[in-house]
């Protein structure tokens, strides 16, 4: 049997050696995880590199915390030793290496997005355009701030719009949805919301007045639809201002003063605001609103009501100018 002193000595020595494999700083180590990497590859790799010691143990940390969504791919400053629970946090609150902030702001085309990504040095525009638009992913490419590599994939790029969009949309879609909407008709009138409103207060008013319409199938005469139908023109950008009524007739499915109903997909991008709006619209009767020139909007439910409050905006505006 061995004596308490000798018991002690190797109890001492255990600790040290464990408190030096996990405090003292291992060799730096740069870690690449792979797109569509889950938890279980991601422990693998990390194990593999020699930064941690239990894949098993990282796995059940990943699912105790719920952070399998937040393992995203890209290249990342680790070092070895390290423990478990100090490389999860790494992972999912420390940025890549060389990457770079890009703001994709609520509202943009995909065109724009994908110049944004360009000018940034992330994908080359030609493909990421070529791919968004195969999938139909306008109104899905979400708007958010970004942390991301130089000369990605494209499609590496779009999944990881989507996988925001799955984040931060999903939840709300899973209340299930307004009377006759569904999740693709919820996101082509958010993305008309996101366009529209000036003030977030007014986001589910302007949400219940589009849904309002297209619940009695009236047209929905929506000028951001026009804009978006009318597309790029160098001597107005791709939204422009100052819409005629030549424009106004321009045939497209995506003009709502041309077609009746729903244009056949979003508009632009949404915020989660302009989304959250449409699946819970203001309990509102008014079927028009027109711009006060203030930021805001006057709302009304009778027509001979909305011409006069157009007028009274545009007499207001006239003084003004005087």
């Amino acid at each position: 049997m061995k004596k308490p002193k000798t018991i002690a000595i190797l109890f001492a020595l255990a600790l040290l050696v464990l408190s030096l494999y996990f405090f003292w700083p291992g060799r730096p180590k740069k870690v690449s995880i792979p797109e569509g990497a889950g938890a279980g590859k991601v422990a693998a790799e990390l194990k593999r590199e020699g930064v941690i010691i239990s894949s098993a143990w990282f796995r059940v940390l990943v699912k105790l915390t719920g952070t399998g969504k937040r393992l995203m791919p890209g290249e990342y400053s680790l070092r070895e030793h390290m423990s478990a629970e100090e490389a999860l946090w790494k992972l999912t609150h420390s940025t890549y290496v060389s990457s770079v902030r890009v703001v994709l702001p609520e509202g943009w085309r995909m065109e724009q997005i994908a110049e944004r990504l360009e000018a940034n040095g992330i994908t080359p525009a030609a493909r990421f355009l070529e791919l968004a638009r195969a999938q139909k992913l306008e109104g899905y490419l979400f708007p958010s701030t970004y942390l991301l590599k130089k000369n990605m994939p494209p499609q590496e790029v779009i999944n990881l719009l989507k996988l925001e969009f799955d984040r931060q949309v999903l939840p709300l879609f899973s209340k299930g949805f307004p009377e006759k909407l569904d999740a693709h008709k919820v996101m082509i009138i958010a993305s008309i919301v996101e366009r529209e409103a000036m003030d977030d207060s007014e986001r589910p008013l302007i949400a219940a007045v589009y849904i309002n319409r297209y619940r009695i199938r009236m047209p929905l005469e929506a000028d951001p639809t026009t804009q978006y139908a009318l597309g790029y023109n160098q001597s107005y950008g791709w939204w422009k201002k100052a819409l005629t009524y030549k424009d106004l007739k321009f045939k497209s499915p995506y003009n709502t003063y041309a077609v009746g109903g729903l244009p056949p997909g979003p508009i632009c991008n949404p915020g989660q605001s302009s989304i959250a709006a449409t699946m819970s619209p203001a309990n509102l009767d008014a079927l028009y609103f027109v711009a006060d020139r203030k930021g805001k909007h006057i709302f009304n439910a009778n027509f001979e009501e909305h011409k006069k409050a157009k007028r009274r905006v545009e007499q207001a505006a006239k003084e003004a100018n005087r």
